[in-house]
């Protein structure tokens, strides 16, 4: 088998990817950002390594559907279980992925009950050997990980090195504690000490920097200031896949953004409209659907919408 080359090497800095969120960055949601506004990586929804190797991964796979317009692309895995990762990891290979990311950040607590996600924090020895069984199972992709810089405290002088020494090909850091969630500002002042790490531990790893990046600009400014790579936006690209266009949100239109919500929704019924519930795309119509006259009562008709051509038949009557 011939050897991939790490895409990561070969991106241009600054880079700018896209934070993998549950029932959010679905192929959907993906397609419409490589239309409109394409970032330099690609990330899927996290998904259950163990669930992967399950009799129940027919659904999961569906998860993982992506298109080569995406690529690079990379697929994020949680688990606790080496044996798991290992496994997964084979099959995130043969799927054609570019890279494999392991969520060790995550705070959902039905995760960390798994001793995965941000359960990780709490266990160092069982974090490394879950780096080094994606890097057996999955031998030709670059391994990365998504991680806090700790659990209830900060502890970037233990946890971040740890991982640093797995000489990983990318690190992307969230700047909250576990505990803190996302209800205090991301502690960019810390990333310096990151960056510091990195050239001292494993000058080849790639630190991208994640929480309240608002703009294209602020990414920039953030990067400029702290040395990091890139960085991973979030919340920020909800109702705006321009985001890493040419284009501002400012200067779209209602009639554009309208046109764009549906071209997505039509996409979720196409790609997933039998494995996953219409519901899922609301949370999509409140953030298209903002900041103009009118906006409010548009809203509240499509949160009634059971289906595609609910939306469709309501955005006709509106334009």
């Amino acid at each position: 088998m011939i050897k991939k080359v790490n895409f990561w090497q070969k991106q241009k800095k600054p880079i700018f990817t896209i934070a993998p969120m549950a029932n959010v960055t679905d192929v959907a949601f993906r397609s419409i950002f490589a239309k409109y506004g394409k970032p330099d990586v690609m990330w899927t929804e996290f998904v259950s390594a163990d669930g992967l190797c399950s009799p129940g991964k027919k659904i999961l796979l569906r998860d993982l559907a992506f298109s080569d317009e995406e690529r690079p692309i990379v697929a994020q895995l949680f688990t606790g279980h080496p044996e798991k990762m290992f496994e997964a990891a084979q099959i995130i290979e043969k799927l054609g992925f570019d890279g494999l990311d392991i969520n060790m950040g995550c705070p959902d607590k039905s995760v960390e009950k798994q001793g995965s996600g941000a359960g990780h924090m709490k266990d160092f020895e069982n974090a490394m050997v879950i780096i080094r069984a994606a890097k057996r199972g999955a031998q030709n992709l670059p391994i990365s990980v998504k991680t806090r810089i700790g659990y209830s405290r900060v502890e970037i002088d233990t946890w971040i090195p740890i991982l640093l020494k797995e000489n990983l090909a990318a690190l992307t850091v969230h700047l909250r504690t576990r505990k803190e969630m996302s209800d205090v500002p991301a502690h960019w002042d810390l990333m310096p000490k990151i960056v510091s790490l990195r050239n001292e531990l494993s000058p080849e790893t790639l630190i991208i920097g994640n929480g309240d990046v608002s703009s294209l600009e602020d990414g920039l400014a953030k990067i400029k200031e702290s040395g990091c790579d890139g960085v991973m936006v979030g919340r920020g690209i909800f109702g705006n896949p321009w985001f890493f266009g040419k284009k501002k949100i400012s200067e779209i239109t209602i009639k554009e953004k309208l046109e764009v919500m549906l071209e997505h929704a039509k996409a979720f019924d196409k790609f997933l409209g039998d494995v996953k519930n219409f519901s899922i795309m609301k949370k999509h119509f409140k953030a298209y659907v903002s900041g103009w006259d009118g906006a409010k009562e548009l809203r509240v008709k499509l949160m009634e919408c059971e289906n595609f051509n609910d939306v469709k038949k309501i955005v006709k009557d509106y334009l």
